[in-house]
């Protein structure tokens, strides 16, 4: 593989460029660049940016109104949306229901619900993790028991991420208990404005509202929301998340963080010199600089493996595992390179405005508050102990 951008890739990455300069509002990238959460609102108006301009679902078949890029072009947008500052799209739906329903779903089904999520219309959120399922999914205990043309489901999910802005929900349930647990999963759609949802926050370390958790008490579920057949779920289940977990080892963003770390480093003064002649240091950040430039040339082989057809493998668990390892050792290095601004919640930090890349409380507490939430990287979407089993099984036969 020619790693090595052609002509027409860098044509095309002005393009991309050229386009979150006109699009992408500065107050936006600014906020997220000090360290902010995207509103809803924001979220959406990013969403509607892109599906104006047709990359939105840039991946999807073209049939469905992907965008026909090339794994090399997959690649260069995220980059330059990570470098600018511009909001992750939410992949709940775009890049992770919507793979399911292409590959398992009915045709009413990719007729009715792949245009909502295009559009907006409706908006996702993952019902896969309990109290005592976590990255053993296999132990969910939510349970959809049909009766007539509804199922009726009860139980609890946990660790809903967006689900305070989501309207709908797709959800691991058990529709049997009989023979092995894996073959008693459904995979159901359902609506979480329905009665009898409830949705409470979880507050996490940082002090952030991202998650929730998420009840069910007798909640009507139509069955022709049943997506596959009824107790395959297991099998759509983990071919969604081999698409969540390439996801979360987030190139892009270990690019444009790796980069910050990079200034902060040269700006920050100890005893008259750069942080970033320290030697020490210095091979710190060239350790994560060599992982990565190791890393991104997986992701691209992973992303044209996609492109022909194929779904993500035993590679999305290598890059799961190494792209969360690298983000978090970049907040942790990111803290160091801030020194006594990045002490947690720092008062001083509160409240004050981003005025460019000097290192000092105005974007220290944005260090603390990412090395802190980014504590959960090596755990959910599988956690990293468990993505080292499969990989063990799928590629080395143990």
């Amino acid at each position: 593989m020619d790693l090595n951008f052609s002509d027409e890739e860098e044509a095309f990455r002005a393009e991309v460029q050229s386009f979150i300069k006109q699009k992408l509002p500065a107050e936006l990238a600014a906020k997220l660049k000090l360290g902010g959460a995207p509103s809803k609102a924001e979220l959406e108006q990013w969403h509607s940016l892109l599906n104006e301009r047709g990359w939105l679902v840039h991946h999807w078949p073209q049939e469905y109104g992907g965008a026909g890029w090339s794994p090399v072009q997959a690649f260069i947008f995220d980059l330059e949306c990570r470098l600018a500052y511009a909001p992750a799209i939410v992949p709940f739906g775009v890049s992770m229901l919507a793979p399911v329903l292409i590959k398992y779903g009915s045709d009413a089904q990719k007729k009715h619900w792949l245009p909502r999520i295009v559009d907006g219309s409706d908006w996702w959120c993952q019902g896969y993790s309990e109290p005592g399922a976590g990255s053993d999914l296999a132990a969910v205990k939510t349970s959809a028991i049909r009766q007539g043309d509804h199922y009726i489901v009860n139980g609890q999910k946990t660790w809903t991420t967006l689900a305070h802005f989501a309207n709908m929900i797709f959800c691991l349930v058990r529709t049997a208990t009989e023979g092995k647990r894996q073959q008693g999963i459904s995979f159901l759609l359902m609506d979480m404005k329905a009665p009898g949802v409830e949705i409470k926050p979880i507050i996490t370390i940082e002090g952030g509202h991202e998650v929730n958790e998420v009840f069910f008490t007798d909640v009507k579920v139509p069955v022709e929301n049943l997506v596959g057949e009824e107790n395959n779920g297991w099998t759509y289940a983990k071919y969604l998340l081999t698409y969540e977990r390439t996801n979360i080892a987030g190139v892009g963003s270990s690019i444009a963080a790796l980069l910050a770390l990079k200034q902060a480093a040269k700006q920050r003064k100890i005893n008259g010199r750069p942080l970033s002649d320290d030697p020490y240091f210095a091979a710190r950040i060239a350790r994560v600089e060599i992982d990565l430039e190791n890393m991104k040339t997986t992701n691209l082989r992973v992303l044209a493996d996609v492109a022909a057809g194929a779904a993500p493998g035993a590679e999305s668990s290598l890059l799961k595992i190494k792209g969360t390892e690298i983000r978090q050792q970049l907040t942790s290095l990111m803290r160091r390179a801030m020194g006594a601004h990045a002490i947690p919640y720092f008062p001083e930090a509160d409240g004050i405005g981003f005025n460019g890349p000097n290192v000092g409380p105005q974007n220290a507490l944005h260090a603390a508050e990412e090395y802190f939430n980014f504590r959960k990287l090596s755990i959910f979407g599988g956690s990293n102990e468990i993505q080292k089993n499969i990989v063990a099984k799928m590629m080395l036969g143990l």
